[in-house]
């Protein structure tokens, strides 16, 4: 695939690096001349121009990119090229990273974005997932709010515990979709037990986030 990446930054080289070693045809796009470090990136194509501008992004012949991933720092330049990127040059699918989680709203399809990768909330989230046993912990929203990936670590007192994947019914839209066991994932195969301690990750809409946690947490009464 092509993908551009705008902003050359620490985040957006970094990102680079990981898709060209993933056999993918990178362009960096930056306005800054002094962020213009092609020696740390070789493989990638350069590219100084604004991102937020018709012409700059016709010369970087945007339409024949796959992906457009916005890395810089300032919300309204990364909400303006996605836009842009989706709407003028028929890019398919559009990342967009989210500085300040007051703007996460934003980020939706009316301005173009197919996903939208927030720092904090990720953060957050990761903490949350560390320190957390028999809560339900999320970690994503996909589009616009209608699905979540979510992750509850087993306690001993689970009433699933034991039980076969096949034997688990769970609330609403709930989908098992990984288990994690002593730090490597698996497959939720139907035959397969889970056990305490497991990490189930779920995708689920909110609305049915409570019902699952409910299920496998018992629920404590004082």
């Amino acid at each position: 695939m092509r993908i551009s990446i705008v902003g050359a930054g620490n985040v957006g080289r970094s990102i680079a690096r990981e898709l060209i070693a993933n056999g993918h045809e990178v362009l960096l796009i930056e306005k800054e001349p002094h962020a213009i470090k092609s020696d740390t990136v070789p493989e990638a194509e350069w590219l100084l121009a604004d991102a937020c501008e018709m012409d700059s992004l016709a010369e970087a012949d945007l339409q024949t990119c796959d992906v457009s991933i916005a890395t810089t720092g300032d919300d309204k330049a990364n909400l303006v090229h996605i836009l842009l990127a989706k709407t003028e040059f028929g890019v398919p699918r559009t990342v967009a990273r989210v500085n300040h989680p007051s703007n996460e709203w934003m980020f939706d399809e009316q301005w173009g974005v197919d996903v939208a990768v927030s720092t904090p909330r990720i953060m957050s989230a990761l903490v949350e997932e560390a320190v957390s046993v028999g809560a339900v912990v999320r970690l994503m929203t996909f589009k616009k709010g209608s699905a979540n990936l979510v992750e509850l670590t087993l306690p001993e007192d689970s009433p699933a515990v034991g039980k076969r994947v096949r034997d688990l019914s769970f609330p609403g839209d709930g989908v098992l979709v990984a288990i994690v066991r002593d730090g490597r994932s698996r497959a939720p195969e139907q035959d397969a037990a889970v056990e305490v301690g497991d990490e189930l990750l779920f995708t689920i809409s909110e609305e049915h986030e409570r019902e699952l946690s409910h299920y496998l947490v018992p629920v404590t009464k004082g």
